[in-house]
């Protein structure tokens, strides 16, 4: 299987090029059509073939007169925590006339995998008025879909509002938006959210059985686990594993070279789990230089 992300060269053609796609997809029964979540901000494909890919970008060019930019498909890491910690906030702002102002102390708790998100409202007398939680729960959302750490979503884990401040005249549903942003991202999840997680896809991989002493040295190479193997088709032997999406990019290429373009491999997600400490500062790191080039962007306009 190969991937390959695209978007169009000319900002605004993002609606053009998903109908053009869509029309290609339903032609074509070797390709699959991705729209990836909001973080990713793009169009992902993926085929059976390498061919495919190339088939689909020509004809696009040639029949449609399209142009796209192609970079190899992101993989959808998610952002968790692994220990609680305590985030508080506050928002004052004044602007000559009627100010902003809101204060929020969260405690931000890890949930089992694939609990999700609770956001738990204990303000008690009134610190917080009624109107306010759910703008205080808005602001923790935001971080939830856009991330802590690596820009990626947080799940897992559970927010409790406990205390705050509100002023009679300054205080607005904006100020406690804020309010709960900054204090779930500056204290409590950055506190906490030591681990980033990736990915884990299973793969079968069908190859030439004279090849097939290759497959441990090859999975292991990828950060990935030999589960079992077995007999195939005559001549051929099934290896079984699991390995991070992010080292299977790619790896149609590499396979084809070890088993003389006889190889193939299939893969579907498994689960997802803590990335390594220095893939984890490589996704920080990237996230940092981004909005430092955007910066740069904003201010030279």
């Amino acid at each position: 299987m190969h991937g390959l992300a695209i978007e169009p060269k000319r900002h605004g053609d993002e609606q053009r090029m998903w109908e053009i796609l869509t029309k290609l997809v339903d032609e074509d029964p070797c390709l699959k059509l991705e729209h990836v979540d909001r973080h990713q901000r793009d169009r992902s494909s993926t085929a059976s073939a390498s061919c495919t890919c190339a088939s689909l970008l020509e004809r696009l060019r040639e029949a449609y007169r399209f142009e796209v930019n192609t970079r190899p498909p992101r993989i959808a890491y998610r952002e968790t925590i692994t220990a609680p910690a305590e985030g508080h906030h506050r928002h004052k702002k004044q602007s000559g006339g009627a100010g902003q102002f809101g204060e929020v102390f969260l405690r931000v708790e890890p949930l089992p995998r694939g609990a999700g998100f609770e956001f738990v409202d204990q303000v008690k007398g009134g610190t917080i008025p009624d109107q306010f939680i759910p703008a205080v729960e808005k602001g923790v959302r935001e971080v939830l879909a856009t991330g802590a750490i690596a820009g990626y979503p947080v799940v897992d884990v559970r927010v409790v509002v406990y205390d705050g401040k509100h002023h009679s005249v300054d205080s607005k549903e904006i100020a406690f938006v804020t309010a709960g942003t900054q204090g779930f991202h500056g204290g409590g999840a950055r506190g906490a959210a030591d681990r980033a997680r990736a990915d884990r896809a299973t793969s079968r991989s069908r190859r030439p059985s004279r090849r097939s002493a290759t497959s441990p040295a090859t999975c292991a190479s990828r950060r990935g686990m030999v589960s079992g193997t077995a007999n195939g088709a005559p001549g051929t032997m099934m290896v079984r594993g699991q390995a991070p999406m992010s080292e299977l990019l790619g790896y149609q290429s590499r396979l084809n070279a070890l088993t003389s373009g006889q190889g193939r491999y299939t893969i579907e997600f498994s689960h997802y789990e803590a990335v390594p400490p220095n893939t984890q500062q490589q996704l920080v790191s990237e996230l940092q230089g981004a909005r430092r080039r955007q910066q740069y962007v904003t201010r030279t306009k």
